[in-house]
């Protein structure tokens, strides 16, 4: 079985944003891997160490040079190799999965492990998107997998609870919290990635072009009202909150 996961790169929760205007200016914040890629990165390396017949764990990721730290970071995790399509272009998800569909077919891929979403940009679309152009089937927020042969058995989220699915290779799966805990790359195995091949293709090997330009982007702002309420009269306090919920938040009926 060979392997294909997804590494999408998005700013560290703990790292400092700087702002410039009205957009989030990136510029020497930390970035890391995407937490839900991180899931499918992991999860192909338990496949693998878990007995299945696991041949080869490509890591792809389709971004600027920075990508490439990502692409490092699953490398050192224990991904046998990479390959990173750079460009400054901003693919939505229909298109970059025109790139995926592309790249797992040319690597003989059996099954493409990624994140359900992007933290930053909150698309649930490219599971799906590339599922559909390979026409493979695709499992959705993954809690649990494993592998027998060319069978994937495991569970994932419904609306009202869980349900178990078995699936044949090849297929498309989506991870999220919950599936495992990402390891941390240890210092040998960051000088091991140093040697991994770590290959780059232009993006016009694929002749993709996105159908959604990106435009600008604004900070949300939220207005305080700094309205005190009096509480030494509880039921006057609770009525007066009541008030301002239904009338001015307009947050009640």
């Amino acid at each position: 079985m060979k392997i294909l996961t997804l590494v999408r790169q998005v700013p560290d929760a703990e790292a400092r944003i700087k702002i410039n205007g009205q957009s989030v200016d990136l510029e020497g914040t930390t970035l890391v891997i995407d937490g839900m890629d991180e899931y499918g990165v992991e999860e192909a390396l338990r496949l693998r160490e878990g007995g299945a017949n696991v041949e080869e764990i490509v890591a792809l990721a389709v971004g600027p040079k920075k990508v490439e730290d990502a692409l490092r970071t699953a490398l050192a995790m224990g991904v046998d190799r990479a390959i990173h399509v750079e460009t400054n272009e901003r693919y939505d998800a229909v298109a970059l999965s025109r790139i995926v569909a592309q790249v797992a077919g040319a690597e003989g891929s059996d099954l493409i492990l990624l994140g359900g979403q992007e933290a930053d940009w909150d698309s649930q679309a490219l599971g799906a998107a590339s599922a559909e152009r390979l026409g493979w089937p695709q499992l959705t927020w993954t809690n649990e997998l494993s592998a027998d042969g060319d069978t994937l058995t495991g569970r994932h989220d419904v609306d009202d609870g869980n349900e178990g699915f078995k699936v044949a290779l090849p297929a498309v799966v989506t991870a999220q919290q919950g599936l495992n805990e990402p390891r941390y790359p240890t210092l040998p195995n960051i000088m091991k990635a140093k040697k991994k091949e770590l290959r780059k293709d232009e993006p016009s090997t694929y002749s993709v072009q996105p159908s959604v330009k990106y435009v600008n982007a604004e900070i949300q702002t939220r207005a305080r009202l700094n309205k005190m309420i009096d509480g030494k009269d509880p039921q006057a306090a609770a009525e007066q909150l009541l008030d301002l919920l239904r009338n001015e938040a307009k947050v009640l009926a």
